[in-house]
């Protein structure tokens, strides 16, 4: 499989064989596994940070796997991937996996029972000496995903973290975490808010805080706007410090966009410099603190609100050695750009077959 074979349009595409699924499965599982690790030994976020990001990634991860057993064997579908500034399963998946798994009892119904698949299998490879044909493997497939997929498991567009005590010797006493996948980018985004509470029983006011994360911080926006609606709707809340992660574009050789080091990757893949799984994953945390307090609204119904400092945007990039030496080489300019020098993770090794 050669980089030509992976030809496809902007934004979602199907990609043209199960072996090149097979391909982008691994590579991502690989590349998001190497990206907990590394956020974590480089210190990106705190222990409970990491924690949670580790959470939330296992939730991506396990939606995909559930996306490579749904596809597996189906010759009539498959599964799109998103290829602008994204590298991730285009988000109409993951409605797709939520939707299957709301009717996963009906669709049980009517697949062919495991004993009788089972004794079938057995007579075609013992007795009549002949490989499964793929409509029963595909059946195999469909019994294993509706059976043992977990809708509860499922990245949804927005899925919400408990309140938890922030860590000792934060800026404030509680912290909670969110996660949504922003559609129109069609990545995930990971936020930590640190806040104090202005009442006896946080778990009193726990609902409306949720909400309010869901109807206002379910996208990708300037940050600080974010911030202050947030505080602005919770009046008994006080935010005092909002981090947000964009996970991704995955660089690699399933993207298409005008991304830099996506581009340099694809040229490099073409020029055979570096082998087709090479890869790079760009990662974003914007901050935004509060400096200060005042006060907003009438003599009889003032609401203390905080005054926001100005965002602060950090940015990464993980890649294995090799592909850290070409952007030095290509893309300098770019790398001056970064928070830090890129951080070197494992490289990706697929037996490609001819």
């Amino acid at each position: 499989m050669s980089i030509n074979q992976i030809v496809t349009p902007l934004d979602s595409a199907i990609l043209d064989s199960k072996e090149q699924y097979v391909f982008y499965h691994k590579m991502v599982d690989f590349v998001f596994k190497e990206l907990i690790v590394a956020v974590q030994r480089q210190k990106l976020c705190n222990e409970q940070e990491v924690q949670l990001f580790k959470q939330y990634s296992d939730l991506l991860l396990y939606s995909i796997e559930a996306m490579r057993i749904k596809y597996m064997y189906d010759d009539e579908d498959n599964m799109k991937v998103d290829l602008t500034e994204s590298g991730f399963p285009n988000y109409l998946e993951f409605r797709y996996l939520f939707n299957d798994l709301e009717l996963r009892q009906e669709y049980l119904e009517k697949l062919t029972p495991i004993a009788t698949l089972k004794e079938d299998f057995l007579n075609t490879l013992m007795h009549k000496k002949q490989p499964i044909s793929k409509r029963k493997l595909f059946q195999a497939a469909s019994i294993v995903y509706y059976s043992s997929v977990k809708k509860e498991y499922i990245f949804n567009r927005f899925v919400q973290g408990k309140i938890l005590g922030a860590p000792q010797n934060s800026i404030a006493d509680l912290l909670i975490s969110w996660s949504f996948f922003d559609v129109s980018l069609n990545r995930p985004f990971i936020c930590f808010m640190y806040f104090n509470y202005d009442g006896s029983r946080i778990n009193d006011y726990k609902d409306e805080i949720y909400e309010v994360l869901k109807t206002t911080s379910d996208r990708k926006m300037s940050l600080d706007t974010m911030a202050y609606t947030i505080d602005r709707k919770l009046p008994k809340v006080s935010p005092k410090l909002i981090k947000r992660v964009d996970l991704g574009p995955i660089h690699n050789v399933f993207a298409k966009d005008e991304n830099l080091v996506t581009h340099t990757i694809l040229e490099s893949i073409a020029k055979k410099e570096i082998p087709l799984e090479s890869y790079a994953i760009s990662l974003e945390i914007d901050e935004v603190a509060s400096g200060s307090e005042f006060k907003e609204g009438s003599f009889f119904s003032k609401q203390t609100l905080q005054k926001w400092d100005t965002v602060f945007k950090q940015k990464y990039i993980f890649a294995p050695h090799r592909i850290i030496q070409l952007l030095y080489n290509k893309t300098p300019e770019l790398l001056d750009g970064l928070a830090k020098a890129p951080f070197e993770v494992s490289g990706l090794k697929i037996d490609i077959k001819k």
